[in-house]
């Protein structure tokens, strides 16, 4: 095992040199991908490596871009589609929705279509309209498609590495405020040496609170777990890295030992992944629990300018004041709206 510490960034374009280098089917499409490296300089490198043909500058057509790999994936091949911002993804929805998602899922399988979609994702650092958003339940919704996000440079390497091997359409979030954010990483590690791609992981115990959350919110988790045991509440976070299929056993495991769920995400509150989570809890874990539980999201509002941002995102203080209300510490009616469930 040799490790390495890379950011968030130079992680995946280790996982994109390794995955193209071991499988010659491997393609990469996307705007400024090839010579400029991509906006977030993921790409650095890889077209002076692997040349035009299996690096390739697109047009600015999110459209087109998806119906290439859709075609390129019924010949064979595998690529791996960058699209330049979250806000531009929804050109795209045509072709994810009715053509990628459908065809391997109605031919059983027969038809693979593995295309893999990069999507820097969500908020935190400071972008224009239309290039901050949090889209992940139009795809959690969407039959056929797996999706993940990352939270870590290791994960960020190897999950892509899985998605790219995987023969079903993964749409693959990273959030763009992690790009810089360091840690040891092994890009050689084997696939099979590494959790699966659909396994949520317990970043830290506890024994009080289950914290569900994903992506950079991991981080505001850990936060609050280090917060509240000032106050002798002992918190469990859980990485659910995979947001479809998710990982219900790990989550309903936890509450039936902490009697607690607070769920965490940028996303707006209204038939979001923390719905379908609390919803699940309550279906598995319904005399286990202790409170009812409670969702820390972001408003149900287009995403706001970049100076307003820090108002939408969930922060540490919202993240405690969900504590807070699944321990019975705070009346409903105190809550901020995005902070609160069933009330």
């Amino acid at each position: 095992m040799t490790t390495q510490t890379l950011t968030l960034a130079k992680a995946l374009g280790a996982g994109l040199r390794r995955a193209m280098t071991d499988d010659p089917t491997v393609m990469v499409l996307g705007e400024d991908i090839g010579r400029l490296g991509g906006v977030y300089r993921v790409t650095d490198g890889l077209q002076a490596e692997f040349g035009p043909r299996r690096v390739v500058d697109t047009p600015l057509a999110e459209s087109g871009i998806l119906g290439t790999a859709v075609g390129l994936a019924y010949r064979g091949y595998r690529p791996v589609v960058e699209i330049q911002f979250d806000g531009f993804v929804y050109v795209a929805f045509d072709q994810i929705v009715s053509q990628l998602a459908k065809m391997h899922a109605r031919t059983r399988g027969a038809v693979k279509l593995p295309v893999t979609i990069r999507i820097p994702v969500a908020g935190g650092i400071g972008a224009a309209e239309h290039h901050s958003e949090s889209p992940e339940a139009y795809f959690v919704h969407t039959a056929g498609l797996r999706v993940v996000s990352v939270s870590n440079p290791q994960d960020a390497s190897t999950v892509l590495r899985q998605a790219i091997a995987c023969d079903d359409p993964v749409v693959f979030f990273e959030p763009k405020r992690l790009y810089h954010v360091k840690g040891e990483v092994d890009p050689g590690l084997p696939l099979d040496d590494a959790p699966p791609m659909g396994t949520a992981r317990v970043v830290s115990p506890g024994d009080d609170v289950t914290l569900v959350t994903f992506g950079s919110h991991v981080a505001t988790a850990l936060d609050a777990a280090t917060a509240a045991s000032d106050e002798g509440v002992s918190i469990e976070v859980i990485d659910l890295r995979s947001l479809s299929p998710i990982d219900h056993d790990t989550i309903a495991a936890s509450v039936r030992r902490t009697g607690r769920l607070v769920v965490l995400h940028e996303g707006p509150r209204q038939a979001g992944v923390g719905a379908e989570i609390a919803t699940s809890v309550t279906e598995r874990c319904f005399d286990f629990l202790e409170a009812p539980p409670v969702r820390v999201t972001g408003y149900d509002i287009p995403y706001p300018p970049a100076k307003l941002e820090g108002n939408q995102v969930p922060d540490l203080d919202r993240v405690l004041v969900g504590v807070d209300r699944v321990l019975g510490r705070s009346p409903a009616s105190s809550a901020p709206a995005g902070a609160e469930v069933g009330a």
